[in-house]
């Protein structure tokens, strides 16, 4: 008997999904739900998808210029840092370790004066480190060579110097003094190679020499002022970061990319939680639409409610009646939806040119953004999340139409029947 009843129920929940000839008005507001559901839950698939595309496009292009991390003493310079340099290699997990040098200063061609950030590395070493990730224009690391006097500008810095390969320049660094003060130190070196970062604050604003050539700018002694070392995987370097410091112990620090360029992945997670509150508000009308079309319905079939509960169907049966019509609506939507975000973020490097040629000009054009194609990263526990949330938010806006339908008095009712 049991079992039939919640035959019964389903029979009558799946039945309740169309409505009277004469009221289809709530089978319209049922599709808008259903449609309303789908929308919302493939615009945040696909969305999310984008936002982590474009983080793991800027974190690419910002650890193309810099490693995954670095250490670094208290005193500003390392003294030993070829022992250092192998200790650092020898921690497992790390795939290669390289001296740096770090100063800032001005470049000066003619009458402009530019700031610039100055590296300076070892080719060799350096190369095993960023330098495979490094997109030369033109030359490479290895044209520094040291006492030569060369130079490697970003492709930007250049262009705002107007300088090419061979022009030479005179490069501004402040030095201390001894006395507690700085005294200018001026250079001229030869313009040797010309890379593009894809970041602006490389491509603007770094010039790279050899390390030898900033030492003695700086006059530390051919000493090194950190160590920068590659982790076999971009995320682990925290992790690496922590082990180095228990490693070396006191009187030196560390630091990974996640430390130094805090500040640009927080605001893509503030974005992502942005957006993704907002689309959320999608899915939340939806919920509301399904709320008020199981309202309707309830107040359409207040007659059947109440023949059925004098065939012995009870309360909870009645809940579970329109619970069960209100989940299809919501579970059917969220699967659509669901289907549709993931076959959109995967095809979005297909369906974005696609709708470029058609509507006849570019989202994003080259001489305006850096990234010129909208990448598209699905990640699993993005969709789980999603679909997980929804098929929540979906049920429990049955809760109240079911509960109200469950309280229909039946001799109230029929009494004018």
């Amino acid at each position: 008997m049991r079992r039939m009843i919640k035959t019964a129920e389903l029979f009558v929940g799946l039945r309740y999904l169309r409505a009277k000839r004469q009221t289809r008005f709530v089978s319209f507001i049922t599709f808008i739900s259903l449609a309303g559901i789908a929308l919302g839950v493939a615009a945040l698939i696909v969305i999310l998808s984008v936002m982590n595309g474009f983080e793991g496009e800027l974190r690419d292009r910002l650890l193309s210029m810099t490693a995954h991390g670095q250490v670094s003493t208290d005193a500003g310079t390392i003294t030993d840092w070829q022992d250092i340099s192998d200790r650092v290699d020898r921690v497992p997990d790390v795939v290669a370790a390289a001296p740096f040098v770090e100063m800032e200063g001005m470049i000066r061609t003619g009458r402009s004066l530019t700031g610039v950030m100055v590296h300076g590395v070892m080719p060799g070493p350096e190369a095993n480190v960023s330098g495979r990730t490094i997109n030369f224009v033109e030359g490479s690391l290895d044209v520094l060579v040291p006492g030569e006097r060369s130079i490697v500008l970003g492709r930007f810095l250049a262009i705002d110097l107007g300088v090419r390969i061979g022009d030479g320049v005179v490069l501004l660094i402040p030095r201390p003094d001894g006395a507690g003060g700085l005294e200018p130190v001026l250079e001229r070196y030869v313009v040797r190679g010309v890379f593009e970062a894809g970041v602006q604050d490389h491509d603007a604003s770094l010039a790279i020499v050899h390390l030898e050539d900033a030492a003695r700018l700086l006059s530390t002694g051919g000493r090194a002022t950190a160590i920068r070392f590659l982790a076999s995987d971009v995320m682990s370097a925290p992790a690496v970061s922590q082990r180095l410091r228990t490693e070396l112990g006191a009187g030196y620090e560390t630091s990974d990319w996640t430390v130094e360029n805090a500040s640009y992945f927080r605001a893509i997670r503030l974005e992502k939680m942005m957006m993704s509150l907002l689309l959320s508000l999608i899915i939340g009308v939806a919920a509301f639409n399904i709320v008020a079309s199981l309202v309707m319905v309830v107040t359409d079939k207040t007659t059947d409610i109440a023949i059925l509960r004098t065939l012995g169907m009870g309360p909870g049966d009645v809940v579970r009646v329109f619970f069960i019509q209100g989940a299809v609506i919501g579970w059917f939507g969220v699967f659509l939806g669901v289907a549709a975000g993931v076959l959109l973020a995967i095809n979005v490097p297909t369906v974005v040119p696609f709708l470029e040629q058609l509507l006849g000009f570019q989202i994003m054009p080259g001489d305006v953004y850096y990234v010129t194609a909208i990448p598209s990263v699905l990640e699993a526990e993005d969709v789980v999340t999603i679909a997980v949330a929804a098929f929540v938010l979906t049920s429990l806006a049955t809760l109240y139409p079911a509960r109200r339908a469950a309280h229909v008095d039946p001799a109230v009712a029929l009494r004018y029947e």
